[in-house]
């Protein structure tokens, strides 16, 4: 299994803030965490506001303590509230039911990290992770299945 490095998730990180000025986003915070949940890269664009960072580590935290991208565990919010609740108890609050958290997969589909991006609709925040990680030849899994 490979690991995520600070020069990847930095790469990563840049890629996500391209992508959000080239679609005009709303400023973006970008979180990019190793396999076991611990901060590895953040930047929070001028304008985002107060509490970004801490929604988007929450949302790639989500992801990799679950193992599935956050979209997925929104839908289980929806689905199963109370368990998500619970979950969320656990995790100290720390967990962010609404997509933009990405797993980030290596060659061998191995999880290295996850990456959480908030600031924008939770779309445009999944969009801007998933093309982030690929532009660097890792694996984006966001949960959506065609």
């Amino acid at each position: 299994m490979s690991t995520l490095n600070l020069n990847t998730a930095v790469s990563i990180s840049n890629r996500a803030l391209a992508v959000g000025r080239e679609i005009s986003a709303a400023p973006l915070t970008v979180a990019v965490l190793d396999a076991g949940g611990h901060l590895i890269s953040l930047q929070r664009e001028d304008g985002a506001s107060l509490l970004r960072p801490q929604i988007a580590i929450a949302k790639a935290w989500g992801a990799v303590a679950l193992g599935k991208g956050s979209r997925l565990i929104a839908a289980d919010a929806q689905q199963r509230p109370a368990f998500i609740g619970a979950v969320n108890s656990l995790a100290d609050g720390n967990l962010i039911p609404a997509p933009g958290g990405v797993l980030i997969r290596d060659e061998q589909g191995e999880v290295i990290g996850a990456i959480g991006i908030t600031g924008d609709t939770s779309d445009i925040d999944e969009r801007c992770a998933i093309n982030a990680v690929e532009s660097v030849g890792l694996t984006a899994d966001a949960g959506i299945t065609a």
